[in-house]
């Protein structure tokens, strides 16, 4: 363990009893995960002793999944930042970044470990749910590596599209197209399917741009998917939803501290498992009987603010000029999605993740009701969140050329945190990018783990 705990504080300096302080600190985790681990039997106990579908046992099964996923998570969470220390799995500060000291990027690996605990627990099994745990498995090692040492965009993205191809193997197709159509039907939902959940992939993969964000939409979107599942008696796709919940909100505390930098990352072996499985379950989930509409719109309402950016994102870029092919797109880095824009506007990060937290749950909500409207409520419900979208979108664009004319073009989000503490040797040296990555552990914020140079503060 180096000199920055899980904690994401320096040591103490000054002191024995400073010092004594910060030692006990350091040796908390070795004993808490193990005990909170062995918790987690408690609920998965439960699982085992009960099975019945009535609406008691329901809801007991149902918080035992997300406490056996959320334990596991929360448990294993600082483990994973020691291993990612010690295997040199670490987001290093460097011209483009703001964070000021080496950040372990293996968050991934405590929610995927805790979704799967979550799913086990649930006792539910089917070859499409194996297939959809073997391609996130395989998307999850992928990302690892990717961690350890950068893997081209390219390669990503084959290795996507081959996890995609392993799931719709399995039976995991949209069913938009009428089956009149034909070879027309199924060959136009599965290009549908395969747009929809790589394209879901790589917008959780640009979500994890500030502290907390990709790991709350994840608790957002897999909520809101667990009910709607349990709504249409769908309770397999409901299970793996609720347990990636659990998975992820047992993460959040370690990186969404607002006026601390974050303890751990997920990382792309985090972030992409995360978009693939909520993506493939949005696939996989019977959304209405006899209402194809409404099972189109449902999961797109749900799945609103990531859709909303990617697509943004991708027209401004194209108009712009800024991506001229679709080599340049995937391997384009900006700071132009709708986190960034929200925090010039509210000229905090924490409050734009709060603020894409309460619109997917605005949205989350509306897709609730849609499935028990009638087809005028559904188109007024379609038309209330289309005209949300375009209110905040007219506002944060405005806010933004607003921030810039001031700063005389310069965006730049004045994010409050604590001051960096001085070193041992008095020193304290710059906070802000281009701190050396061998450099003394500052308490700060990053901007975006995958903030463009142009974008940098």
């Amino acid at each position: 363990m180096d000199a920055c705990d899980i904690t994401g504080l320096p040591p103490a300096a000054g002191g024995a009893g400073q010092g004594a302080r910060a030692r006990r600190l350091r040796g908390a985790p070795a004993w808490l995960p193990c005990g909170l681990a062995a918790g987690a039997a408690v609920p998965l106990a439960l699982l085992g002793a009960g099975r019945a579908p009535a609406d008691g046992g329901l809801l007991l099964r149902v918080l035992a999944v997300a406490a056996a996923a959320f334990l596991f998570s929360f448990a294993l969470t600082p483990l994973a930042a020691r291993l990612a220390r010690h295997l040199g799995i670490l987001d290093v500060p460097d011209a483009r970044k703001i964070h000021a000291r080496p950040t372990p990027l293996l968050g991934g690996a405590a929610v995927f470990l805790g979704f799967l605990a979550g799913v086990l627990g649930a006792g539910e099994a089917s070859p499409q749910l194996a297939a959809m745990l073997t391609a996130a498995f395989v998307l999850f090692v992928a990302g690892v590596f990717d961690d350890r040492r950068e893997i081209a965009a390219a390669v990503k993205l084959l290795v996507q599209a081959l996890c995609t191809l392993m799931v719709m193997a399995s039976g995991i197709v949209l069913r938009v197209l009428p089956a009149s159509w034909g070879l027309w039907a199924e060959a136009g939902n599965g290009l549908l399917t395969f747009l929809w959940i790589v394209g879901l992939t790589n917008a959780f993969n640009f979500f994890d741009g500030m502290d907390g964000l990709a790991a709350g939409l994840g608790v957002m979107i897999a909520s809101f998917l667990a009910a709607a599942a349990f709504q249409s008696a769908a309770p397999a796709a409901g299970w793996v939803a609720v347990a990636l919940a659990g998975g992820c909100l047992g993460f959040l505390p370690f990186n969404f501290r607002p006026g601390k930098a974050a303890a751990i990352f997920l990382g792309d072996a985090g972030s992409t498992v995360i978009g693939f499985v909520l993506a493939t379950l949005a696939v996989h989930g019977e959304w209405s009987e006899n209402r194809p509409l409404v099972s189109f719109l449902c999961p797109i309402l749900i799945f609103w603010v990531p859709i909303f950016d990617m697509v943004h994102i991708t027209c401004d870029r194209i108009l712009s000029g800024k991506v001229r092919s679709f080599r340049g797109w995937i391997e384009y880095v900006g700071r132009d999605h709708l986190h960034h824009r929200l925090a010039d506007l509210l000229g905090s990060r924490s409050l734009a993740v709060a603020t894409i937290l309460l619109l997917s749950a605005g949205f989350g909500l509306n897709a609730l009701v849609l499935r028990e409207t009638a087809a005028l409520g559904v188109a007024l419900l379609c038309a209330q969140s289309v005209l949300f979208v375009v209110g905040v979108t007219i506002l944060e664009r405005r806010g933004r050329r607003t921030i810039a004319a001031q700063n005389g073009g310069r965006l730049a989000v004045a994010e409050t945190a604590v001051s960096p503490p001085a070193d041992g040797a008095g020193a304290s040296g710059p906070s802000g990018p281009g701190v050396a990555s061998g450099g003394i552990c500052r308490k700060t914020r990053r901007s975006d783990q995958k903030i463009g140079v142009a974008g940098a503060p």
